[in-house]
C-alpha cells in the first residue's frame, strides 16, 4: 500500500478530473489524502479518499471569482490572464507549501499528485519533499519547438520557418509580455528560500516524474520534442447514474429522427448570453431537437423571452446517459466535456475565448473533429447556425469524431493513471515512455505512437 496525497486548485474543472483516479487509487487498496475546497469535500469523500482543508492557501469559489478578486473585473484579455496567474495561481503557493509542510509531518506521502494549475508540490519538492505527479485538466501546454505559445492559439509547425516562429514568439511572450508574471513566480520562488530558475511559470506545471494527460494523442499537436514522462491515458468517461430521473421529454429525444443537438457552456464561463442564448436563437427554425444544460443556473438567466419550441432546457443531464443520444454538441470548449463527448464519437461546434478555449477550440478543428468559431465574442447566430449545418451535413465530421471514439475506446484512464502513479510510488524515479496494454482488448498498445526519439518502449499489461 502506498499513499498519496492529491492537491487541487479550489474550482471544478480542476477536481472533476482527479476524482476518477483518486476512487481507483482507494480500490487498490491505497490511502489517499485529497488537500481542496471545502465545497468539494462530499465529491472527494465519495471517492473514498479523506479530505483535507486549505488552511494557509486562499479556499474561493470558482462559480464567483470576482467575489475572491475584487479587482479582477477590472481586467480583460490579456490583462486578464495575467491577473488570472498572478493572483489566483501564484500568490496562493506559499500557503500550499505550508499547509502542504502540515499535512506531510502526520501523513508522509509516497507521491503528490496534482492538477496543472496547482504549483505548490513543485516548489515542495525541491525543497526536499516527495516526488510529484501532474493530471492535465487542459490542453498540453508545456512549450515545444514544434509548437507556438500556449494561449495564442496559433496552429502547430515543425517546418524551419514555423520553429523559428515558435522560438521567437516563446522569448518575446515570456521575456516581455509575461514578464511581470514571471518575475512574482520567481520572487515567490525566493521567499521560499529557492534559487532563480530560467523555468518560466509555464513550464513549472511540467513534473519530471509523471504527467498523466487526459486524452489521446490524437487530439494533441504532434511534437518531436515529446517530454516522455507525458502519458496519454485517455479520457475520464463518467459512468451512468444508480437513480436517473429523465424529464418528461427524454422518450420524445430517444424517438426523434431529428438531430439531437446539446448546447453547454460548462462551469466556468456560465454567462448564457455568450453562447447558450445565441444558439437557441440560431437554431430555433431548424429541424432538431435542441438539449441545453445551464449548469445549475436558472432559465432566466438565458436571457430570452421564451425558451423555442424546439428546444429544452434544465439545470443538469448526466453525460453518461445524454450522449449516446448526441449528434452535435455545441459548447465554449472546457477541455473535461469535450474528452467526454468525443469517447462518444459526438462532432462539435465550438466557441470560447477566455481562459484556455481558444487553444481547446484549436484542436477540435486541428483534429477534425468539428468547427472552431474562432469568435473574440459572443458569436452571431448565423454563423452558429452554418456551423451547424456543416457539421450535421458533411459526413467527415462524424467520421473522424468515431475514429477518436475508438481510440478513447483502447484506454482505462482511472486504471492506467493509478498503474503509472503505484510505479512512481515504488521507484521514486521518473516514469518514462511505458506502453500500456488495453484491458479492452488481448493485444498491448502497439498502435500507440512514441513521444520520444531513444526512449525504450516497454509493453505493461494492465490487470484485469
Amino acid at each position: 500500500m502506498a499513499r498519496f496525497l492529491i492537491g487541487t486548485m479550489p474550482a471544478t474543472g480542476h477536481v472533476n478530473p482527479g476524482l476518477p483516479i483518486a476512487r481507483k487509487l482507494v480500490e487498490r487498496g491505497h490511502e489517499v489524502r485529497w488537500y481542496a475546497g471545502r465545497r468539494f469535500q462530499k465529491r472527494i469523500e465519495a471517492t473514498g479518499a479523506r479530505w483535507l482543508p486549505m488552511r494557509h492557501a486562499p479556499d474561493f469559489d470558482d462559480r464567483d471569482f470576482d467575489a475572491a478578486f475584487p479587482d479582477r473585473n477590472k481586467y480583460k484579455g490579456i490583462d486578464l490572464l495575467k491577473y488570472d496567474l498572478t493572483h489566483v495561481f501564484i500568490n496562493p503557493i506559499p500557503g500550499q507549501v505550508r499547509d502542504y509542510q502540515e499535512i506531510l509531518q502526520e501523513f508522509p506521502a509516497d507521491v503528490c499528485l496534482s492538477d496543472t494549475g496547482f504549483i505548490g508540490p513543485s516548489l515542495l519538492h525541491e525543497r526536499g519533499g516527495p516526488p510529484w505527479a501532474i493530471f492535465g485538466i487542459t490542453a498540453f501546454p508545456a512549450p515545444s519547438r514544434d509548437t507556438a505559445f500556449f494561449g495564442l492559439a496559433l496552429p502547430p509547425s515543425s517546418t524551419p520557418l514555423g520553429r523559428l516562429r515558435n522560438r521567437t514568439l516563446d522569448a518575446l511572450m515570456n521575456r516581455v509580455v509575461f514578464r511581470t508574471v514571471n518575475d512574482r513566480f520567481q520572487q515567490v520562488r525566493a521567499d521560499l528560500g529557492l534559487p532563480r530558475t530560467s523555468t518560466a511559470l509555464f513550464v513549472a506545471g511540467l513534473s519530471p516524474y509523471l504527467f498523466l494527460q487526459n486524452t489521446v494523442p490524437a487530439f494533441e499537436y504532434p511534437r518531436t520534442d515529446m517530454p516522455p514522462q507525458v502519458h496519454f491515458i485517455g479520457g475520464f468517461i463518467p459512468e451512468e447514474p444508480g437513480a436517473f430521473e429523465p424529464p418528461s421529454w427524454w422518450d420524445e429525444m430517444k424517438a426523434t429522427k431529428k438531430p439531437v443537438v446539446l448546447v453547454t457552456q460548462g462551469t466556468l464561463a456560465t454567462d448564457h448570453r455568450d453562447l447558450m442564448a445565441p444558439t437557441l436563437q440560431a437554431l430555433a427554425c431548424e429541424d432538431v431537437f435542441v438539449v441545453a444544460t445551464t449548469g445549475g443556473r436558472p432559465t432566466e438567466s438565458l436571457g430570452l423571452p421564451q425558451i423555442p419550441a424546439n428546444a429544452h432546457v434544465v439545470p443538469f443531464l448526466p453525460y453518461a446517459c445524454l450522449m449516446p443520444h448526441a449528434d452535435l454538441m455545441v459548447t465554449n470548449g472546457g477541455y473535461g466535456s469535450i474528452q467526454i463527448v468525443l469517447a462518444h464519437g459526438v462532432p462539435l461546434v465550438v466557441s470560447g475565448w477566455t481562459e484556455d478555449k481558444p487553444e481547446i477550440g484549436n484542436r477540435v478543428a486541428w483534429s477534425g473533429v468539428g468547427i472552431h468559431l474562432k469568435a473574440k465574442q459572443s458569436p452571431a447566430p448565423e454563423a452558429i447556425r452554418a456551423a451547424v449545418r456543416r457539421v450535421l451535413t458533411e459526413g467527415h465530421f462524424k467520421q473522424r469524431a468515431e475514429q477518436m471514439k475508438a481510440e478513447f475506446a483502447r484506454h482505462n484512464a482511472p486504471l492506467e493513471a493509478a498503474v503509472l502513479l503505484e510505479r512512481l510510488a515504488e521507484t521514486k524515479r521518473p516514469v518514462l515512455e511505458k506502453l500500456i496494454a488495453s484491458p479492452n482488448t488481448d493485444s498491448g498498445a502497439s498502435d500507440y505512437p512514441g513521444r520520444a526519439e531513444g526512449v525504450q518502449r516497454e509493453t505493461v499489461s494492465l490487470p484485469r
